[in-house]
């Protein structure tokens, strides 16, 4: 696919983990990704890997919980491909404390990053989504988002949030041929956080990678507004 026809896709979070398999893929199947992160050396070497030919990564070192990025973000990604085709919203931080030790700055630090900063960067990408009525914002968000657990009360909240944002977005830019995906993986062999379980049996980034692709890949018409993936296996 030539770089003057392929799509484009913005990942946040893309220097690593999920967000750095789900780069991956999307390259491998002839998009161009505009990876967002505040790792400048790991994004450059995403630069290095993929861009052998024609630049298939443009990288954008930034802190999406600056909501001036935003914008920043969004004119990189036309200055160089003169559309938007994908926002993936996959940054995310999770700490996990009892409530009574979860502080006040712990659980803002979650929510600009889980929760505010998807929003601030969808509102700048979608004018040029419903001026080409084509669009897809993919969110990553959690099974904990949907399922309580002793420790993860403000990191719970964040992706309840993200999810209740997300069905009440799809509902508003379906009009304009948008689809809204919302992605809840368990837990993923990634280094995350302290409490996620590790191993081949588990959900691995790339499995995470693979329902983004499957979730774009539909009929035009039909649109997956949502998947949970769990290992098969549990233990």
């Amino acid at each position: 696919m030539s770089s003057e026809t392929s799509k484009l896709a913005i990942v946040t979070g893309a220097s690593r983990g999920i967000g750095r398999a789900i780069a991956d893929a999307l390259i491998e199947q002839g998009y161009r990704v505009l990876a967002v992160a505040r790792s400048a050396d790991r994004l450059a070497e995403l630069e290095q890997m993929h861009n052998t030919g024609e630049r298939r990564v443009l990288a954008v070192p930034a802190d999406i919980t600056d909501d001036s990025t935003a914008e920043r973000i969004v004119s990189s990604a036309l200055d160089w491909a003169g559309r938007i085709d994908v926002l993936v919203n996959n940054a995310g931080i999770g700490i996990f404390k009892p409530a009574i030790e979860l502080t006040a700055e712990e659980f803002d630090a979650m929510w600009r990053l889980n929760m505010r900063a998807p929003m601030v960067l969808t509102r700048a990408v979608l004018p040029q989504m419903i001026a080409a009525q084509h669009g897809a914002i993919v969110n990553i968000a959690s099974l904990a988002g949907k399922n309580s657990f002793a420790g993860g009360t403000g990191y719970a909240a964040t992706k309840w949030a993200l999810r209740g944002w997300a069905s009440s977005l799809m509902l508003e830019v379906r009009q304009h041929n948008i689809r809204v995906i919302t992605i809840c993986p368990g837990s993923v062999d990634t280094g995350f956080s302290s409490i996620n379980k590790r191993g081949d049996h588990i959900t691995q980034p790339e499995d995470v990678a693979a329902a983004v692709l499957f979730a774009l890949s539909a009929p035009e018409r039909t649109m997956v507004s949502e998947i949970d993936l769990r290992p098969t296996r549990p233990s």
